[in-house]
């Protein structure tokens, strides 16, 4: 059915049409799958945009519920190349979740999402990055870099965004771009948009978190823009901001933290008295330390945190409560309280992250929540864990003046239905009990009332915890020891019962009557307790044996006999060494003679601590905190350093950035107005932060005259530049723009000093002002309905200037960095016309494949081995002779076995005469390429020079790392060098030109397939799974004629490793052969079989995730062994 019946109006099908995209089962249970979407297939293959719209809306909504897709694949990714911008957007959307499962097609189109790079939508630029990060393909991981390189430098905030998402992606796919994705991330650092400054940190986290030399210049920055950051941007950045102030701040605690051990200080002391106490014993403890001085960075972080304690997202204020509590001064600490509490009003998952971190902080900071004691108190309503967690920051509240209310509060839970509350509020009591020593008595009375209560369970817990309270003063209470002996026939818990029975063991002396007939109860129903309970009836026998044995001499021989046949082992172990501890024996050793001592020992009171009490070690709010366990990828909280380090590293120049700007923009005489001079004074009197720098503590006053001190500022600032299209928040941040632009004018005015020295100000302000542009362009339109014309021709122009800078700027930087690096050859001097069209001919040319040189240099200059080697390599390379002598040695001699090819002929190449070999060794730069021996003879009567390699012409994927320039190859001489190939599994050639001083010979290497792999070692049993992982499609099989020479085992496993490069498998059989490689670009196994058959038959097995290869390569095997 053609597209046009079908779908008669415009916005989709008709009601009559079944829709087969909505439901996989649609069309009734006898359905068949071929018809399943034929309709949005149809849709997505028709000439009208609309349509190919509305199918696109089905299929994003399909996926949105969780439908699956992928069978449309091919069908919308024909659409990739479409020019309607809508359908685009939704391709690409699909595309990023499915390019991941079918990552061959997506390839196929990877040259439309190069072409989307470079569209003039910022949504398209970045939704085209987006999906070229989801393809996890390692052969695309250098046009991904790139990619990520291009788009870290966009005019769009939103695009530098996406490049910040990218750089972790593409971290995991190929750990070993991490040094070039450190340069991309310092770059996006310096960024002055809140858009990136989330993401950046996050991919800094993810890559390089242990870099803290990144964040120094940007960390006044960071602390500035926080507020303007998105929720998720600023919990990472206050995390990041945590870590980094714990290494370059002092423990701003660390003085009244000695104070506390000497017991001289109250935690919230308020009184004059109090305070020239604490004076003195500071002076007296601390005679050599210095008075503590907290750092104006330090004051800047806690005072440009603060206000984010009233965001409405939890996460946010819960990362702002765990940076106060590990780096504010205890004084301050208490502000967040009162946040963390307003959050106990929130959902039941988001109470339970809170509340553990309040029960961690509850432990040290006590006085910070006794003031909103009663928000812990219980409702019904809430879940058995947040009601656990309650009670444990009740108890770790629980002090002298509140334990009253606290245990009425108590008493009306243990009333509750839910009994695992229950139980941790009968825990609770005790805990309180042996931490106050007041209320010990009344909480055992409490406890000892519990013990009537028809509740089985109430009793049996409040039994475990008397046991416990009652070990710290058993004489006072043998009457309760007595009133528990009763209990015995009652209770059937086994831990209680295990209790009392341990109880009247210890304190056997204290009831002398009761023990004997609670032990002879004990033994009628020994064989019918839990293992728990006969354990401790052992254990009273014994200790009754010990201190009254004419009444329990029997009962005891009685109990260890029943022991003896018992079904647990244990019991019966226990039974034998206690029998032969206490009872006196000829055969019993010298430990007889200690037995009352061992079991009668005075043992110490228990301590019922905090479960929360160590919690403190992980950094709140983590998930490793949450847990207890260090959980993947967290980072360890630094220790304080003793001694500050050096502040100085923060600081960035302004003042001289301040009269550069004044002559490159070269300001008329009528426009400098007052304030501008002002200002000027100003900033040379004080450094950059003048709000953050001079403070020596928090007071509101300062705070206040320092932000209205930034306000007139920014004022003057954004009058003093001309253009009424600033908005404030651009006005505001004046200081940090310039700050930014003073580095990147210092870095260009350095590289263009060779070359450009008779560039206009005007350009050079433009290029200046250009990240920024776009963003105070937006805003200026907003700005004011009176300004509008204005601000909108002065924004025209300034983009038409920006551009065009920014095009001549990435030339030119991409050359200066090119010469910067370069320690041979002198840059030879253009002028500024020609240099300006050659740079804006090299962006327009370079492509996005240009993978052996990421920084294109100029045709016409001489070509120098630094201009084609990469600017890793020359950085891998530098201070190393890159002379023949050296390279000489670790190249490889051919040997007779391997073979070598011509590349130029003597007569083609005018007496140069170049033959090539694959070598076998790893290509030590890239083990993904394939090394590649090439040696040069000179047959001529003169020399050669300057032998290099230029214009490499690769298929999509393909990569060439170039040998080091020969600078002279004497007459008669033969030089022999490596250069690696990374072919991407597949034969096509490798073209490119080889030139000398005077002639360039247009030449091509291409690679036998088994010159493609690299030897595998695996024993017999890896390589059978590995076979049976590689069945069906990826399993070719040939029977073959053996040759005449192939006579025995050694003559085939020659041929086979002479045809490929793979190893021998070990193997049972006699008649088989086995080999293993892996390609070297991807690493797919390919496993070899040859099983010889009587009469010189034999059966050729390949087994090989890519079918191309495999074919190709039982055709060669079958050749070789067939001669």
């Amino acid at each position: 059915m053609s597209a046009s019946s079908a779908f008669s109006d415009e916005k989709g099908g008709s009601s009559s049409e079944p829709e087969y995209g909505h439901d996989p089962a649609s069309g009734g249970i006898f359905s068949s799958d071929y018809k399943r979407h034929d309709d949005l297939k149809e849709m997505l293959d028709s000439n009208k945009d609309s349509l190919k719209l509305e199918a696109m809306k089905r299929i994003v909504a399909m996926i949105a519920r969780g439908k699956n897709a992928s069978d449309l694949f091919p069908a919308v990714v024909k659409n990739v190349a479409c020019k309607n911008i809508e359908v685009k957007k939704l391709v690409y959307v699909y595309l990023v979740r499915y390019a991941e499962e079918q990552q061959d097609l997506a390839l196929l189109s990877i040259s439309t999402f190069q072409r989307g790079l470079k569209d003039p939508n910022q949504l398209i630029r970045a939704s085209a990055l987006r999906v070229l990060s989801s393809i996890r393909v390692t052969i695309i991981v250098p046009i991904m870099m790139l990619a990520i390189k291009e788009a870290a430098s966009d005019m769009s905030p939103y695009v530098r965004k996406t490049a910040a998402h990218a750089i972790p992606k593409l971290h995991s796919l190929d750990p070993e771009q991490k040094d070039q994705l450190i340069e991309v991330i310092e770059k996006l650092l310096a960024d002055k948009t809140t858009l990136v400054a989330g993401s950046v940190v996050m991919a800094f986290e993810e890559v390089c978190p242990d870099r803290i030399d990144l964040i120094h210049k940007n960390y006044r920055k960071l602390c500035n823009l926080l507020i303007d950051v998105e929720e998720w941007g600023q919990v990472v950045i206050i995390n990041m901001l945590t870590r980094y102030a714990r290494t370059q701040f002092l423990n701003p605690n660390i003085n009244e933290s000695l104070l506390e051990e000497s017991g001289e200080k109250a935690f919230y002391a308020s009184d004059d008295e109090e305070e020239d106490e604490d004076k003195k014993a500071e002076a007296a403890a601390l005679p050599k330390r210095k008075p503590y001085v907290m750092d104006p960075d330090h004051r800047l972080l806690l005072r440009n945190t603060k206000p984010l304690l009233q965001s409405r997202n939890a996460a946010v204020v819960m990362a702002v409560a765990q940076l106060y509590f590990h780096l504010a001064p205890k004084a301050e600490v208490g502000v967040i309280a009162k946040a963390l509490v307003r959050l106990m009003r929130s959902h039941s998952e988001v109470q339970y992250v809170v509340l553990q971190n309040v029960a961690t902080m509850s432990i040290k900071r006590r006085g910070m929540f006794e003031p909103y004691l009663k928000s812990f108190y219980i409702r019904s309503t809430d879940p058995t864990q947040i009601k656990i967690l309650k009670l444990e920051v009740l108890t770790n509240l629980a002090n002298e003046t509140n334990i009253s209310t606290i245990l009425r509060e108590f008493q009306t839970y243990i009333k509750s239905m839910d009994k695992d509350f229950v139980a941790a509020s009968i825990q609770a009591i005790g805990r309180c009990a042996t931490n106050i020593g007041e209320v010990r008595d009344t909480c055992l009375n409490g406890l000892v009332q519990l013990l009537s209560n028809r509740d089985e369970l109430v009793v049996a817990e409040s039994v475990v915890v008397i046991k416990k309270l009652l070990q710290m003063q058993p004489e006072q209470h043998s009457d309760i020891i007595k009133h528990m002996a009763k209990l015995i026939d009652n209770i059937q818990v086994p831990m209680a019962r295990a209790s009392i029975l341990w109880l009247i063991g210890e304190y056997c002396e204290h009831v002398p009557k009761i023990s004997p007939d609670v032990l002879r109860k004990m033994a009628k129903t020994f064989t019918n307790e839990e293992d728990i309970v006969k354990l401790q009836i052992i254990n009273l026998a014994a200790k009754l044996y010990l201190t009254n044995s004419k009444q329990t001499k029997l009962l005891t021989q009685y109990v260890l006999n029943l022991a003896k046949y018992d079904q647990n082992y244990d019991i019966r172990d226990r039974a034998r060494f206690i029998r032969q501890l206490i009872v006196p024996t000829d055969k019993s050793g010298a430990l007889n003679k200690y037995a009352k001592k061992l079991f009668l020992a005075l043992k110490p009171a228990p301590v019922l601590e905090s479960p929360f009490k160590d919690r403190d070690h992980f950094q709140l709010g983590s998930l490793s905190h949450l847990l207890n366990a260090k959980a993947a990828g967290y980072q360890e909280l630094p220790d304080w350093p003793e001694s500050a380090p050096d502040p100085s590293v923060r600081n960035v120049e302004v003042i001289r950035l301040l009269e550069r700007v004044t002559t490159l923009t070269s300001i008329p005489d009528w426009s400098k107005c007052t304030s501008r001079k002002d200002r000027k004074e100003k900033k040379a009197e004080k450094p950059f932060y003048s709000d953050s720098e001079g403070e020596s503590g928090p007071t509101e006053s300062a705070d206040s005259e320092s932000d209205s001190g930034s306000r007139s500022e920014s004022a003057s600032g954004s009058d003093e530049s001309g253009s009424g299209s600033e908005s404030e928040e651009s006005g505001e941040e004046t200081e940090s723009e310039e700050e930014e632009e003073d580095e990147v004018e210092e870095k260009k005015k350095k590289k263009r000093l060779d070359k450009t020295k008779a560039k206009k100000p005007v350009e050079e302000s433009a290029e200046s002002e250009q990240s920024s542009g776009a963003e105070d362009r937006k805003r200026g339109r907003k700005a004011g309905k009176n300004q509008k014309s204005a601000s909108e021709s002065e924004s025209e122009s300034e983009s038409s200037e920006s551009e065009e800078s920014s095009e001549e700027e990435s030339g030119e930087e991409s050359e200066s960095d090119t010469d910067i690096r370069k320690k041979k050859t002198p840059v030879s001097k253009q002028p500024p016309k020609q240099s300006k069209k050659e740079s804006k001919k090299e962006t327009q040319e370079m492509s996005l494949l240009d993978l052996d040189d990421f920084e294109p240099a100029p045709t016409s200059a001489p070509v120098t081995p630094s201009n084609f080697l990469s600017s890793s390599l020359v950085s891998d390379l530098e201070g190393l002779s890159l002379t023949d002598t050296i390279l000489a040695p670790t190249t490889i001699a051919p040997s007779g076995s391997i073979k070598m090819y011509e590349l130029l002929h003597r007569i083609t190449g005018e007496g140069l005469a170049v033959e090539y070999c694959f070598s076998r060794q790893p290509f030590s730069p890239d083990p993904n390429m394939v090394a590649v021996q090439i040696q040069f003879t000179n047959n001529t009567n003169s020399e050669t020079k300057n032998l290099h390699i230029e214009e490499p012409k690769l298929q999509s994927g393909m990569r060439i790392r170039e040998f080091s320039e020969i600078e002279v190859l004497a007459a008669g001489d033969s030089v022999t060098v490596v250069m690696g190939i990374d072919f991407c599994d597949s034969t096509q050639a490798a073209n490119f030109q080889l030139c000398t001083h005077t002639r360039k010979f247009f030449v091509t290497i291409q690679p036998p397939v088994g010159e493609l792999m690299t030897p595998a070692f695996l024993t017999e049993n890896d390589f059978k799974k590995e076979q049976g992982k590689l069945m069906g499609m990826n399993e070719i099989s040939e029977k073959l004629s053996l040759g005449e020479k192939c006579v025995n085992e050694h003559v085939i496993v020659e041929r086979v490793t002479a045809t490929a490069n793979l190893s021998r498998v070990p193997c049972g059989s006699d008649k088989e052969c086995r080999f293993a490689g892996k390609t070297v670009s991807s690493g797919c196994l390919v496993l070899v079989t040859v099983a010889t058959k009587e009469g010189g038959g034999a059966q050729l097995t390949v087994n090989c995730e890519k079918m191309v290869i495999g074919t190709m390569l039982v055709k060669d095997i079958l050749q070789a062994l067939s001669q």
